[in-house]
């Protein structure tokens, strides 16, 4: 029978996740006095051991670890989660559980909600602390707080610590005045108030104590066990893990010349390997530190000249914090209905249109060939992201953001609730960015970087052979060159789905209207705690977005900055 414990309050503010007690400076130690005998560590998001305070201070309060994983039903049930996240997941798993065994310890795998595992394992595993990373999105939020509710009804310590993004939310929060900043510049301004972001921490060197239990009743499932057609995966472009996510991030840094002259906007959408680093899904399932990552930038920026934000790598993942911070606060952040912050369009109802975009049956190559490789392999480059959005939104089908929203929480590795919903609304000009007039071309974009169509040719292969005078735009071939490549449109390829020369200026217009009717406004630094609508003027002179949005500024050879 475990020893009857001492009655422990668990303190946190519910609105805010578990206080502001981790500010950036906060050491990590604890004397051999203070350790508790037996801890759960929850794995989240952060499946790694570098730099992983909420482990690290697990590690040194307790002298019995037992390292969970919770595959939780909600996710299962509710999430739109498509095969290649969940291979990408399992394999992060794996590589956690390998880097474990090295610790002599291993991940415990545990199915079920995480509310009744908790009840069941405090009691069988008599367990005096719980240790997780913090985390902002709202379903984790109430989670959390109903397993901090149990802990304290059992007498259990739960201590968290921040760790998914450079700085912690609360802690900016707080410094920032209870200010939410809208404006990218104005958030960054904020941050350049507080200073650098802690620096990461090394993986623990401590050897975990042996525990006594059946690893064969926690392992690992594979994706047949779970429900998942192998087959329905694309090819394994990006292996998931904190073993590759390290690899891949050495590998970029060798070349410190690129990384010092890189600007986002002048890598191509339509390359066929990635010209950026593709290491934001690893950054998603915290395979790779934030703050590793950063600082590592840091070295490398001290040696030369450099390329700045928001465009540079450093400006990139400032973009990550300003969306993660924003979402954090923001009610409703991934809806048009009660949210403050998103314009109240009235879209289209056209699920056809969805459907269609989706399927990659637009008629458009280039945003086809863009969709089938968001289907096929989890990640498409961020200006390719820009040509769908404004494709399905403002652009030509004047569908919902929340649709796509669905479609790449759906197909994208790196899907993240903060970033997919605000760059959905930025790219939609539901908010953050407003010049709704500035629109993709479904054509002309794409040429610009692949004048010869080789994007397309990999990813829609039955123009494979089609003449680049007419790959772009295959309904204008003459209908003899349609059959000598085996490609008639109507037949083999769709015809497009909307003239988009005639369709693009009836949405300006629309989009016009819509501003007129609902300007959402913040003061004039751009950090109301909430967005309020109120009467607007005419936009003729549409608020400008800042100079240097992602939204702006197509490739080109040479950056303007």
């Amino acid at each position: 029978m475990a020893p009857k414990r001492e009655k422990i309050k668990n303190e946190s503010d519910p609105s805010l996740g578990f206080g502001l007690k981790n500010e950036p400076s906060e050491p990590i130690n604890a004397t051999d006095m203070e350790k508790t005998a037996k801890c759960i560590y929850w794995f989240r998001k952060a499946l790694r051991l570098h730099d992983n305070p909420s482990l690290m201070h697990a590690i040194q309060k307790s002298q019995y670890i037992y390292p969970i994983f919770i595959l939780d039903p909600w996710f299962v049930q509710k999430a739109k989660v498509g095969p290649n996240r969940w291979r990408f997941l399992l394999q992060s798993l794996n590589d956690l559980n390998e880097q474990l065994i090295r610790k002599n310890s291993r991940l415990i795998l545990i199915r079920g909600n995480p509310s009744a595992v908790f009840a069941e394992k405090i009691k069988e595993w008599d367990i005096n602390l719980i240790c997780f990373e913090t985390d902002t999105e709202p379903y984790a939020k109430l989670r959390d707080q109903e397993i901090t509710k149990i802990a304290t009804e059992l007498n259990v310590k739960v201590e968290t610590k921040y760790g998914h993004t450079l700085y912690n939310p609360d802690y900016v929060y707080k410094k920032n005045n209870e200010k939410i900043p809208l404006q990218y510049q104005s958030f960054v301004g904020a941050l350049a108030k507080i200073g650098d972001p802690p620096k990461p921490i090394d993986e623990p060197s401590n050897v975990f104590n042996k525990l006594e239990i059946d690893y064969d009743l926690y392992k690992i499932p594979d994706l047949v066990s779970i429900g998942i057609d192998p087959s329905a995966c694309g090819p394994l472009l990006f292996p998931g893990g904190e073993t590759e996510a390290l690899r891949r991030l050495e590998d970029k840094f060798k070349n410190e010349s690129w990384i010092c002259s890189f600007e986002k906007p002048n890598t191509s959408p339509n390359s066929l390997a990635p010209s950026t680093t593709v290491l934001s899904p690893y950054l998603k399932f915290g395979c790779l530190s934030a703050r590793k990552f950063y600082w590592r930038l840091k070295q490398v920026y001290a040696k030369r000249k450099h390329s700045m934000p928001p465009v540079s790598l450093e400006g990139q993942l400032l973009f990550r914090e300003f969306f993660y911070y924003v979402g954090a606060f923001t009610p409703n952040f991934n809806k048009i209905e009660g949210n403050p912050v998103c314009r109240q369009i009235k879209w289209d109802d056209k699920p056809e249109y969805v459907k269609a975009w989706k399927e990659a049956r637009t008629g458009f190559p280039f945003i086809d060939a863009i969709m089938t490789q968001l289907r096929t392999e989890g990640w498409i480059h961020h200006l390719a992201r820009h040509a769908v959005a404004c494709f399905l939104t403002r652009g030509d089908l004047y569908c919902s953001w929340e649709k796509g929203q669905e479609v790449f929480e759906e197909y994208l590795l790196d899907q993240d609730w903060s970033l997919n919903a605000a760059n959905w609304m930025w790219l939609s000009a539901s908010a953050f960015f407003h010049q709704y007039f500035r629109v993709y071309s479904p054509i002309g974009f794409g040429k610009k970087t692949d004048e010869n169509g080789d994007y397309i040719r990999k990813y829609i292969p039955v123009l494979k052979t089609f003449p680049a005078k007419y790959i772009f735009e295959p309904w204008t071939a003459p209908l003899e060159v349609q059959k000598r490549h085996n490609c008639v449109i109507g037949k083999d390829y769709p015809r497009p789905i909307v003239d988009h020369n005639v369709i693009s200026k009836i949405n300006i217009s629309r989009m016009k209207k819509a501003y007129e009717e609902s300007k959402l406004v913040s003061t004039d630094d751009g950090d109301d705690k909430k967005s309020r609508p109120t009467s607007s003027k005419s936009t003729k002179n549409p608020p400008k977005s800042e100079k240097t949005s992602p939204d702006t500024r197509p490739p080109s050879k040479k950056s303007k900055n």
